[in-house]
């Protein structure tokens, strides 16, 4: 675990100081600096371009990290990226001509229920290839076991990027409708960015000699496509169709109470960086032993870290929500159903790389496409009865299903699972300070209330977790810097 302690480490300052600007633009410039409605259809373009992105990526950035291990020599070697490169192109160019030809008919059934989107489709299609390819450049430095750099362009550069441009938009410089087509060319440049960083790593070579398992990439890229689609599709698919049910400024309050839940899932997306690859290459070397240690180490770990995450937040909301305007103080149960899910994902570890780079990768198709017929159906049954957590509770509940799905497969398939006793414990430690602390407010005012409360949770949680060596790997990081 040691390149993947190190590379997490550095992975999550990045992540942490992407979503500490972004929570500085979402809780508070956007809700200042846009109208309800201009922050709604940021939502909306985004989500959407993010549903696309599997889609336009062709499954490249999954195929480029299960395969790449299993090429030995120059030419195959070559001969394979260069695939990777101009995959994607195979859905981009047709998909463009359809919009060129269908624009009225795609910008007419997108913008039904809110006319203001029709004049913004094209922006949602550039922006999911700026995200499909910088995901494929990703992939690429990832084959290198370079992460850092990657990550901090995923996560810290387009945020800062944006509060630069809501400030020019307090200050007048730039309208909201400049704002929104600067916004596209942040992911532009990002990309630009990502694709210069990666061919540094390891410069392309045009190879185009035929592939002995050709056919095998592309069974695997187009089952990714739909796998992969799936899942943005559920990530993105509630303020979607929020967007479509709703008035579009729901979309504005849903988004904040979700970015405050998905801090809880910043040490799984640092970590799962490293973990894609190092799976992948105890999968192809058939490093089993390896692979439980990961699986089981990764999930022990996520879960204390998330765990205090989901601590921190669940018992500072109602401060927090204090500091917010007044319209998107309704939060409270969106951000704690599905800050819960996100916990719940953390912990499963490595359990995604497993799938998507085993031969039992099909089955991440199956299980998805069960995932997405019931998010919608549940979606369509509990949004217009209960609004903005009727969507919260639909994403909650085939996000939960999903997750017992992958995790009772892997353990038939793999003969791994990644609790123990430890994982118990950890779990009675969060539900303790929950029940010690949620009802413990200091008479101060909100920010001095939450970082009193935070201290104090911080340094209990953490003894907790070190008397009781719950996580090896980490009681290790903090006896390096205690004894500094």
């Amino acid at each position: 675990m040691g390149i993947v302690i190190r590379q997490s480490f550095k992975n999550t300052i990045s992540t942490y100081l992407g979503f500490g600007i972004g929570a500085i633009n979402t809780l508070f410039l956007y809700t200042y600096f846009l109208s309800d409605t201009y922050y709604g259809l940021v939502g909306f373009i985004l989500s959407t371009a993010n549903i696309m992105l599997p889609f336009m990526a062709f499954g490249v950035h999954n195929a480029l990290i299960k395969f790449y291990s299993k090429y030995k020599t120059k030419n195959s070697l070559n001969s394979f990226l260069t695939l990777m490169l101009f995959l994607p192109l195979l859905i981009i160019i047709p998909t463009g001509i359809i919009g060129v030809f269908c624009y009225e008919m795609i910008a007419s059934v997108l913008a039904s229920e809110n006319a203001i989107i029709y004049d913004y489709v094209w922006y949602i299609f550039i922006v999911a290839i700026s995200m499909a390819y910088f995901e494929v450049f990703f992939a690429w430095s990832k084959t290198q076991l370079k992460t850092v750099y990657g990550n901090t362009m995923k996560e810290v550069f387009h945020r800062a990027c944006v509060t630069l441009l809501l400030v020019a938009v307090y200050f007048d410089v730039l309208t909201v409708q400049q704002f929104i087509t600067a916004l596209v060319l942040v992911y532009v440049a990002r990309m630009l960015l990502m694709m210069a960083y990666a061919f540094s790593v390891r410069l392309p070579v045009l190879k185009f000699y035929k592939l002995d398992d050709l056919s095998s990439i592309i069974k695997y890229a187009l089952l990714i496509i739909v796998a992969g689609s799936v899942a943005m599709f559920i990530l993105d698919i509630d303020k979607f169709m929020i967007g479509q049910m709703l008035k579009i400024e729901n979309v504005a309050y849903y988004n904040v109470a979700i970015f405050i839940a998905t801090v809880i899932a910043v040490p799984h997306r640092a970590m799962h960086q490293i973990m894609m690859p190092l799976t992948a290459q105890f999968l192809n070397g058939n490093q089993n032993d390896d692979l439980k240690d990961l699986y089981q180490r990764s999930s022990i770990n996520l879960l204390v870290l998330g765990g205090l995450i989901f601590l921190l937040i669940v018992l500072n909301i109602n401060e927090l929500y204090a500091l917010l305007q007044e319209q998107f103080r309704g939060g409270v149960f969106v951000v704690f159903i599905i800050g819960l899910a996100k916990l719940f994902d953390s912990s499963l570890g490595n359990n995604n790389a497993i799938l998507f780079n085993s031969d039992y990768y099909r089955m991440v198709l199956v299980f998805g496409v069960v995932l997405a017929i019931m998010a919608v159906v549940l979606n369509i049954l509990l949004i217009p009865i209960y609004g903005l957590e009727g969507s919260a509770l639909a994403t909650f509940l085939a996000l939960v299903f999903y997750n017992i799905i992958k995790l009772v497969f892997v353990n038939r398939k793999f003969r791994m699972q990644p609790y123990s006793r430890k994982s118990l414990q950890v779990i009675g430690i969060i539900g303790l300070l929950i029940a010690s602390f949620y009802y413990l407010e200091f008479p101060f005012h909100p920010i001095l209330n939450i970082i009193l409360k935070s201290l104090l949770l911080v340094v209990i949680y953490l003894v907790l977790i070190y008397r009781f060596n719950l996580s090896e790997d980490l009681k290790l990081q903090m006896k390096k810097y205690l004894e500094l």
